[in-house]
Parts: C-alpha cells; sequence; structure tokens
C-alpha cells in the first residue's frame, strides 16, 4: 500500500537514483508498522520531511534522501533470526547507516538523520542538524498515523469493537 503518490517532479528526481535501487526495493518485503511495509513508511517520511524542510528554508535534498534509507534495515524485526544484541529500536539506525553507505554515498548530514532518527529512544544518539530532528519527528507521526489507520480498520470490520466502544463510551458519560 503506498501511502505517497510521488508526483512532485523536483522530490522524484532527488530520490529516483535511490528507489530503483534493487536493495531499496527489497524494503517492500518487510512489515513495518501494523500494514505499512518498511518502503511505503521511508517514502512518506522522505516526502513530508521534504517538504517541511523545503518550508524552512533547510537541506530537503539530504532530508529526502536519508528519510529513504533510515530504515534500509532488511529484516523483519518483529521475527528476525538476527542476533541483535539489543532490541531493535536501538540498533536498526546502525544497520540502516551501514547498509545505506555500502550502496551510496552519503554527506555527513545524511549519516545524522539516518543514525539518530529513533532520538529520544537512542538518547545518547542526540541529532546535530534541524533536519535530523525533522525526521524524527515526521518518523515518529508516520508509526503513529499507521497505528491509527490499522486499528480503525480494524474497528471497523469488527462488530465486537463497535459494541465495545459504545458500551466504553456509554460507561464514561454515565460517570459525568
Amino acid at each position: 500500500m503506498q501511502l505517497i503518490n510521488i508526483n512532485n517532479t523536483e522530490f522524484y528526481s532527488i530520490i529516483k537514483d535511490l528507489i530503483s535501487n534493487e536493495t531499496v526495493q527489497q524494503m517492500k518485503n518487510f512489515r513495518h508498522h501494523y500494514n505499512c511495509n518498511c518502503y511505503d513508511h521511508c517514502i512518506e517520511v522522505a516526502y513530508f520531511s521534504y517538504i517541511i524542510c523545503k518550508k524552512f528554508n533547510l537541506d530537503y535534498v539530504s532530508a529526502a534522501r536519508a528519510g529513504i534509507l533510515h530504515d534500509l534495515f532488511l529484516y523483519d524485526w518483529r521475527h528476525s533470526s538476527k542476533n541483535l544484541n539489543r532490541p531493535h529500536a536501538f540498533i536498526h539506525p546502525k544497520i540502516a547507516l551501514y547498509n545505506a553507505q555500502k550502496l551510496f554515498m552519503l554527506n555527513s548530514k545524511e549519516q545524522d538523520i539516518i543514525l539518530k532518527h529513533m532520538w529520544p529512544v537512542t538518547f545518547f544518539h542526540f541529532p546535530k542538524y534541524k533536519e535530523s530532528f525533522i525526521i524524527t519527528i515526521t518518523d515518529k507521526i508516520s508509526a503513529i498515523k499507521s497505528f491509527y489507520e490499522y486499528y480503525i480498520t480494524q474497528f471497523n470490520k469488527n462488530k465486537f469493537y463497535k459494541y465495545a466502544y459504545i458500551f466504553f463510551a456509554s460507561s464514561i458519560i454515565k460517570l459525568f
């Protein structure tokens, strides 16, 4: 499910070499947040970061490019056979940066964005650039959006949830 229609020609020209890469395309094979795959999540984060950075006269090119690569870890973090010494949230930025550096030349801002996009979870990896903060915030908003969309879909599919909500809401109203 592609969340962003890439019809912005400037945005597309910035990321086209990245999204045409075979390894980056593999992100489509990994579920990320609820019903969203890793690729679509990265497109969404890259696009909205690009828009925000452009609006505030920041480095929107680095933001868009790093947004595409920020979750280039290429494994299902829920069922990984990788021996990760630390939880996924702490280790995947380093894995994504390593994978991205093998494929592309990254400037220092792009490296910082990828490595530090999980702040404040990765408390000691404080973002150095404004663009890094924007990606961090956009990444969290995208995750919350996926959560919301998934549960709204579940709520609409399941009558039990509808009745439970009505019961819960009416119970709250009675309290007041």
